[in-house]
């Protein structure tokens, strides 16, 4: 009989798409709304233009740093949480060596089915100290390119979102038109944004595209809607 070979697929850019996410949600937000509000408070789509572009900047390098410190923090934890895992294994081995044992006793192992493995285990304290921080920790390695990685990530995908919702400025003279045409070019881009990123989180796509719709256009409103009111 023949035999159909078994192959799975597993989403392995987890990390790059959590990024993306980041960036691009803040980046069609943030401008948005803030482009918003100047509509309702200035008559010159230059002074939006440059408000807006100065806002993308400052907001790109915020969320790329932030990613890049969030990366870091990730790597430090691990070199640490590694470095004690490492020490006991020396210092409290009895104390390790039934830790290993409890996770494969929660694993339904008998003591004699889970002897010889966990003898084998912790016979090299490196693979030791591997086991530990995996199935104890829950901790994998990172990896070291990470945070200029994420920075990157982040402040792309936030400058390429920002710019949705200022495009429309940059090519009209008229506020209102300019305002218009940004409302309605960036109210798409949050629902096919939302869509995309509802399907790589497991939410029904429409339903996380209208989340992000919702949540942008309350935030460009109330901007407006306050500039407006003080002006």
């Amino acid at each position: 009989m023949p035999i159909t070979p078994h192959v799975e697929k597993h989403f392995t850019a987890g990390l790059f798409v959590r990024d993306v996410v980041i960036g691009m949600a803040d980046g069609l937000t943030v401008p948005f709304a803030l482009a918003a509000g100047l509509s309702g408070a200035v008559s010159s789509t230059r002074l939006i233009v440059i408000g807006g572009a100065a806002e993308i900047a400052a907001g790109s390098i915020a969320m790329g740093l932030g990613g890049y410190l969030a990366a870091r923090t990730d790597i430090e934890h691990y070199a640490s949480e590694r470095e004690r895992e490492v020490r006991e294994t020396v210092e409290l081995s009895d104390q390790e060596v039934e830790e290993v044992a409890k996770v494969f006793r929660e694993y339904g192992l008998s003591d004699a089915q889970m002897a010889p493995v966990v003898t084998a285990i912790c016979a090299d304290q490196t693979r030791w100290v591997d086991f530990m921080m995996r199935f104890e920790l829950g901790l994998e390695p990172p990896d070291p390119g990470r945070a200029r990685r994420s920075a990157l990530t982040i402040g792309a995908s936030y400058i390429f979102g920002g710019m949705i919702p200022l495009a429309p400025y940059m090519i009209s003279h008229s506020v209102l038109t300019g305002l218009w045409f940004s409302v309605g070019i960036t109210l798409v881009a949050l629902l096919i944004f939302g869509c995309v990123k509802g399907r790589f989180t497991g939410i029904k796509p429409l339903r996380g595209g209208l989340q992000t719709v919702l949540t942008g256009g309350l935030a460009a409103a109330a901007a407006f809607a306050l500039a407006k009111l003080i002006s």
